[in-house]
């Protein structure tokens, strides 16, 4: 039943958005957050302030070099446990092998909102529901507690609810596989997101996530960031189910035909 209700949810949801282009200003009486959303920065490289760099596979020269950013953490820096750091530092140093978007896993979050790929939001007066366009990454928001989660997955568990203009999701039960960027930035099993979506405008969204694992970091810490409602002519999210793309890097080995 629940299947159901929610699959036709997001069925008169979408139908609102492609009939008007533009979400009307309420959705019984708070935002309307329906639409296709992309972060424009530098954030899935490297959270934190950092300078261009020449990409890992010298071969493709500048079109892989890595692009220098901002620092979207409050204070400038992840406050990192010694040994924490350590590890993040030998993340970056072996980025090439164990970032988990290379071998196209789920990307978690934080990490889903800032990747280089849009993502829509769904909803209605009873549901809200993510898709992702990179790795077809799924997620129903809760907007009743659903207690704790069953266990860990990729994407998590997330329940949401209003404060004033406010979407606020509690994000549990993260696989501590996801990496939060390109440089080797962690967690651990005991990972806690707080998001805050508040539109700023029709086309313009605050971003905010506090982040909470007291292995790794020695207190909470957030990252801002605005994100952008596409708005060109017929928007939607493309396909990129990027298992085939990993396969002979993840198994080549075993293809008996080479």
């Amino acid at each position: 039943m629940l299947k159901h209700a929610l699959a036709g949810a997001l069925l008169l949801s979408t139908i609102a958005f492609a009939q008007t282009g533009t979400p009307a200003a309420l959705i019984a009486g708070k935002p309307n957050l329906n639409g296709i959303w992309q972060a424009v920065n530098t954030a899935n490289w490297d959270l934190e302030e950092h300078p261009s760099r020449p990409g890992l596979v010298t071969a493709l020269g500048a079109a892989a070099a890595e692009p220098g950013g901002i620092s979207f953490v409050e204070g400038g820096t992840i406050p990192y446990l010694p040994e924490a750091r350590a590890k993040r530092e030998a993340n970056f140093k072996n980025r090439l092998a164990l970032d988990p978007e290379i071998r196209c896993y789920l990307p978690g979050i934080p990490r889903a909102t800032y990747q280089p790929h849009p993502f829509q939001i769904f909803q209605n007066e009873k549901a809200i529901f993510f898709a992702y366009e990179f790795a077809g990454a799924v997620r129903n928001i809760f907007l009743k507690d659903p207690g704790p989660a069953p266990a860990d997955a990729w994407m998590g568990q997330s329940a949401g609810h209003w404060e004033g203009r406010t979407l606020v999701i509690d994000v549990t039960g993260l696989d501590e596989r996801t990496w939060f960027d390109r440089a080797g930035n962690y967690h651990s099993d005991a990972l806690h997101v707080t998001e805050r979506y508040t539109l700023r405008s029709p086309e313009v969204m605050d971003y905010q996530a506090t982040i909470e694992d007291p292995k790794v970091f020695s207190r909470p810490w957030t990252i801002r960031m605005p994100l952008y409602r596409h708005v060109e002519k017929n928007a939607r999210l493309a396909e990129f189910k990027c298992v085939e793309f990993v396969e002979d890097l993840m198994y080549g080995g075993f293809n008996q035909s080479k």
